[in-house]
């Protein structure tokens, strides 16, 4: 059963419901939206624009599922770099009823393979806010190793917020980069 799969747009619906429903649970770690991020509408917008920073290399954009194939999230591979680089940023969110199933932890370990398989990154930063050890322990069970705290990192509910960064490097990433599309 696949843990997540690429978005379209014909989940804007579903996901418009669900960040309107987890608005205040996804608050303390959310970097803030206008009213029309909240609506279907607002998701098919974002979507289209995700869809084509996929369509670019730049963005893997996908939905987490439950194990009845329903959505229950999203999980990105964000700002994807080559050059000497070969890396992206990680982020995800889950609905709050779909929390403690393991759902986090198996999409997070589906898009590692998508990122040095398929794509053939090199690394794979995320952060999260201190406070966020559920968030930190999906991480650590896939791999992930504490590099650090960024002071002031990102602006999340209203205030620049510290985080603490991982990193999951490719494991054969001595033999340099992977041939892979968009490069």
């Amino acid at each position: 059963m696949r843990a997540t799969r690429l978005i379209a747009l014909d989940d804007a619906e579903v996901l418009g419901e669900l960040v309107r429903v987890n608005r205040e649970f996804l608050a303390p770690t959310d970097v803030g939206h206008d009213e029309d991020y909240f609506t279907a509408d607002g998701q098919r917008a974002r979507i289209a624009d995700a869809l084509t920073r996929h369509a670019q290399g730049t963005m893997q954009p996908r939905v987490i599922l439950t194990e009845a194939g329903l959505v229950a999230g999203r999980i990105n591979l964000n700002d994807i770099v080559r050059g000497a680089f070969w890396s992206c940023h990680l982020g995800y969110w889950l609905n709050e009823a779909d929390n403690g199933r393991g759902l986090a932890t198996a999409a997070v370990r589906e898009i590692i393979e998508v990122a040095f398989g398929e794509l053939g990154l090199h690394r794979i930063e995320a952060g999260t806010l201190p406070d966020n050890v559920r968030s930190q322990r999906v991480l650590e069970r896939n791999g992930f190793t504490r590099i650090g705290l960024a002071p002031d990192y990102l602006r999340i509910a209203g205030s620049w917020q510290d985080h603490v960064l991982f990193q999951l490097v490719r494991p054969d990433s001595d033999r340099g980069p992977a041939a892979a599309p968009h490069s």
